[in-house]
């Protein structure tokens, strides 16, 4: 009886995990260009690559100042109107309430025949003067929240047309967002681009990721599932995949291997060859890589990827050699004889067959092919193997 680990091989091609296509967000010329933005070059992350003329985006956002700072001043003057209004609307409402006792008392005066009604009108018209006053300032009053709601929303407007420009300001400058290597130039300096035109095409150099079409099967048995009826619910996978080890191995060179993990599988399973396309991921794949000797794990590599899952229970396995055809096995019995067994093969793997059934612990088995393989007869081992 020996614990199994059950071991999966699959060929695949390295693909870079990240990929960045800088497109064109704004129209305008190329005025610079980094002198190492070429095919194959290594960007460091937060390098400017290319620069696209801002003079104009540049213009538009002074403009946008410019009417901000107009319409500040506004509101400040604004604040100003309002103060001299209410002080002036004070002054007026006590000279309302002089007229107006000034009036009823030339009123009374007038009554009693004391005052003449020219005096009674002349009165009348200086309150109704004053009095016209007060409610024009009163009126301003209350114009002014209506004037500042206009004003706070012009000044929102602009706010957002300044910061429109500052955005469009900044995607002047085409930025490498993480360490890369170049792929593919598209445009070059003094060239007009257009808005949504394709810049810059390239590969991220942290991690590349190769996916290999694994039998159901065999993938069942990777993660430690033997039965269809132990359910891989997709909350336990990343617990599952953890326990397994991945190697991948150059085909060109199998002696250049690098140490991978499994991360996921892809949702577009295929139904008629019933395999799952596995993806098998590499941490750092420019470590220690010292060309022509060493090389680094770059995409378009033809590789081979080597799965070992955890070590599963007790199982009896034997040489693939000792399983004869139709699943036959001969033992030696207790009596020294020849006797045929029938067998159930669970899976075959490095030249080793894993049986599900058929044979028990401590029971002789014959490895040799015996010429004729007649049962009952007497098996005497080799010399020296009893």
């Amino acid at each position: 009886m020996a614990r199994v680990r059950t071991t999966v091989r699959g060929h695949g091609n390295v693909q870079a995990a990240r990929n960045w296509e800088a497109v064109a967000e704004i129209a305008g010329t190329v005025v610079w260009r980094h002198p190492d933005l070429e095919t194959g070059n290594i960007i460091a992350e937060g390098t400017k690559v290319l620069r696209i003329d801002p003079t104009g985006y540049e213009l538009t956002v002074a403009q946008a100042e410019a009417d901000l700072a107009a319409l500040e001043a506004d509101a400040a003057q604004l604040a100003v109107d309002e103060a001299n209004t209410s002080r002036l609307l004070t002054l007026e409402e006590g000279r309302l309430a002089l007229a107006e006792a000034e009036l009823a008392r030339v009123r009374d005066l007038a009554e009693r025949g004391v005052a003449a009604p020219s005096a009674l009108d002349a009165q009348e018209r200086t309150t109704l003067q004053v009095r016209r006053g007060v409610e024009e300032l009163r009126n301003a009053n209350a114009l002014v929240p209506s004037r500042r709601a206009r004003l706070e929303a012009q000044v929102a407007r602009t706010r957002i047309v300044l910061a429109r420009a500052k955005r469009d300001l900044d995607k002047t400058d085409i930025v490498a967002p993480f360490d890369l290597r170049v792929g593919q130039v598209h445009v070059e300096r003094h060239q007009y681009v257009g808005a949504g035109q394709p810049l810059v095409t390239a590969d991220g150099m942290d991690r590349v990721e190769i996916t290999a079409q694994i039998p159901v099967d065999s993938f069942r048995r990777l993660l430690g599932s033997t039965t269809g009826s132990d359910a891989m619910t997709p909350s336990g996978l990343s617990g599952r995949f953890a326990e397994v080890s991945a190697n991948v191995r150059l085909v060109s060179d199998p002696s250049q291997t690098w140490r991978g993990r499994l991360v996921r599988v892809e949702s577009a399973l295929d139904p008629q060859a019933r395999s799952v396309p596995a993806v098998i991921a590499v941490d750092d794949p420019y470590a220690g890589a010292a060309p022509p000797l060493r090389l680094p794990l770059v995409p378009n590599m033809y590789v081979e990827v080597v799965l070992t899952g955890p070590e599963g229970p007790a199982r009896i396995a034997l040489p693939a050699g000792a399983i004869h055809e139709g699943n036959i096995v001969y033992l030696r019995n207790g009596d020294g004889r020849l006797e045929l067994r029938d067998v159930s093969v669970d899976w075959r793997q490095s030249g080793m067959a894993v049986l599900d059934g058929g044979i028990a612990e401590g029971e002789e088995v014959i490895a040799d092919d015996l010429m004729p393989a007649i049962p009952g007869m007497i098996v005497e081992p080799a010399e020296g193997l009893e």
